[in-house]
């Protein structure tokens, strides 16, 4: 079987890297045009979390890849689900992006970088550092961003459609990020 030709280790790098910015600016750009009412509206179901909860979630768990994969990197503060704002969800999930960011770097800077192993909850055996950490921290933030834009709909509060056709704008995306294009 014919392998696919490798491409250059530090454009690869820096791409994943640029487009760990991009995820989060996706986050970025729903926190901004979520209707204020969505933030703490009760979700249909018994145990279902507020979109508040939710966006929570999503920076205290890359608190915990943090403290369990990186733990020399500073750690930022955790969010209280039931008392944080949509400005500090924001703020936290900004500053946990940029946390995340350092150590995916470090972890692409295998087998020198000081991220050798990516551990992303305690029960679960750890991975070596690298792309699957990666897609892994991609994907969910996704499935929650999913969950954000169908609860605001089912709540009557759907994002507005330039901003639910923006998160496809990758090009528009990587220009907001301060990057040229998608690699």
């Amino acid at each position: 079987m014919a392998r696919a030709p490798a491409l250059p280790a530090p454009d690869f790098r820096h791409a994943l890297l640029e487009t760990y910015a991009v995820n989060d600016r996706m986050n970025q750009l729903i926190l901004e045009h979520l209707h204020p009412r969505a933030w703490r509206a009760k979700p249909p179901g018994r145990k279902a979390r507020t979109i508040a909860a939710i966006f929570a979630h999503v920076h205290n768990i890359r608190r915990k890849w943090l403290r369990l994969s990186a733990p020399h990197l500073q750690l930022p503060e955790q969010l209280d689900r039931t008392r944080c704002t949509q400005q500090q969800a924001r703020a936290a999930l900004a500053e946990s992006a940029l946390r995340c960011s350092e150590m995916l770097a470090e972890a692409l800077d295998r087998p020198a970088g000081r991220v050798q192993q990516f551990r992303r909850d305690g029960w679960a055996r750890p991975w070596p550092g690298g792309a699957a950490m990666f897609a892994y921290m991609i994907v969910h933030d996704a499935h929650h961003r999913g969950q954000v834009c169908m609860l605001a709909h089912q709540l009557g509060f759907p994002l507005p459609n330039k901003a639910a056709y923006e998160i496809w704008s990758w090009e528009k995306l990587w220009k907001q990020c301060g990057f040229t294009h998608p690699r």
